[in-house]
């Protein structure tokens, strides 16, 4: 009985976990990210993250990022994340550095959560930011369709 027990309450628990963990690649070097862009023909999504203290960037990764939607649509689109984190044990200090350099050019107002859309050559395309506490994902899905046509 124990065995049983144990397998309906693992088993349901190690899905959620996988449904969370999805295969998407966030790149954190935005050049890197050019150069796959251009061999593959794709947009690229910069995201800029406070991952350890934005709230409305944690709702969003919650619903808009791991969705089954936004997972297949990212396949389409070379995915860059910039974290700006207050825990320095987040990221190395080298990130942290080249991190404050990607946000001076791209989101010197440092809206978080925000999504820019940029060419292989970094030119932007487009952008959204904020997240409403309603956790409305409607306009984000708006804007990926607006990028990836």
């Amino acid at each position: 009985m124990r065995t049983f027990l144990f397998f309906i309450l693992f088993v349901p628990s190690a899905f959620v976990l996988a449904q969370d963990e999805e295969n998407l690649t966030w790149l954190t070097n935005l050049e890197e990210a050019q150069k796959i862009a251009k061999k593959e023909k794709k947009n690229i999504l910069l995201y800029f993250n406070g991952s350890d203290w934005c709230a409305p960037c944690k709702m969003l990764k919650e619903d808009f990022f791991n969705s089954e939607e936004f997972q297949q649509k990212a396949e389409n689109l070379v995915l860059v994340m910039i974290d700006y984190p207050r825990r320095i044990d987040i990221i190395s200090e080298a990130q942290m550095e080249y991190n404050k350099q990607i946000m001076e050019k791209y989101n010197q107002e440092k809206t978080f959560p925000k999504l820019l859309a940029l060419n292989y050559k970094g030119k932007e395309l487009a952008y959204i930011s904020g997240y409403s506490p309603l956790r409305d994902t409607t306009h984000h899905f708006h804007f990926i369709d607006k990028i990836l046509q």
